[in-house]
């Protein structure tokens, strides 16, 4: 679904495709153990539709969506919207067209997930670019509380949008920030390797030395390395006393009570 938002996003956000991503999402047409509908919006037949939280008998309504009866025409509204040049800078553009979708809540189900495509639909527009480095919806993910809350007090409150976008740009500058992060990490690794490779080391070492180019908690003692490795106490400092010899590893200033080691370059 988001493969299919990203790499065709120069293509009109329709109905049908909303329809696609969403059969994606349920190819049995069933959400757990509920039939749901397929290739329609949702329903009132239950009552109206409302997004609530908590346990049976204490369920708190964060929200209550458009009744059924509009959706046809709020949809348009927001496809036709959605696919024509309407002024708004880019990202504000992708913020808004999230808050929209998942404000109509259209399906019975999935309409978060819809919610973000749309979203990375209309990002990836405005990067000019299928090729994607950075994730808003993993982003979002790690900061769902945040993300419910805001969403709340922005459908609850007035017209007024500018907390939600604030949020939603400010939580898209976090996921460029930690996939730079990721791309970071993944070079200086390259360049450990790049310098290494022709350096005989066998599997123990190479596993600990992967362990701290991942960014190894607390510091890595002989003892440590042993427990690591599955090896006895020998082994380990052997193990060290080579890398230590190659220049792999250095011992740190300090030392203190039981000797650490970290890696002399990266």
């Amino acid at each position: 679904m988001v493969l299919d938002a990203t790499s065709r996003s120069v293509e009109p956000l329709t109905a049908e495709r909303l329809f696609g991503w969403r059969a994606a999402l349920f190819p049995t047409g069933y959400s757990g153990m509920t039939r749901i509908a397929a290739g329609q919006w949702r329903g009132d037949a239950d009552g109206p539709m409302q997004v609530v939280s908590g346990p049976m008998g204490r369920r708190k309504i964060h929200f209550q969506v458009p009744p059924a009866d509009v959706l046809a025409a709020e949809t348009a509204r927001f496809l036709a919207w959605a696919n024509a040049e309407t002024g708004e800078p880019a990202l504000v553009k992708a913020g808004l067209a999230h808050l929209w979708f998942v404000t109509l809540h259209p399906f019975d189900d999935g309409n978060g997930r819809i919610a973000r495509a749309v979203g990375d639909l209309f990002l990836a527009r405005a990067d000019g670019s299928s090729q994607r480095f950075y994730s808003l919806s993993a982003q979002i993910q790690r900061e769902r509380r945040d993300y419910y809350d805001v969403l709340e007090r922005t459908q609850k409150g007035t017209l007024d949008v500018t907390g939600w976008l604030l949020w939603f740009l400010g939580t898209l500058g976090r996921a460029v920030t930690s996939a730079q992060a990721t791309l970071d990490t993944v070079l200086v690794k390259a360049r450990f390797w790049q310098r290494w490779a022709g350096t005989s080391l066998n599997e123990r070492q190479v596993k600990l030395l992967n362990r701290l180019l991942d960014g190894f908690e607390g510091k890595l003692t002989s003892s440590k390395w042993a427990a690591i490795a599955k090896c006895s106490p020998d082994t380990a400092l052997r193990d060290i006393t080579q890398l230590l010899d190659l220049g792999v590893l250095k011992k740190p200033p300090g030392g203190g009570r039981s000797t650490g080691y970290e890696l002399a370059d990266q």
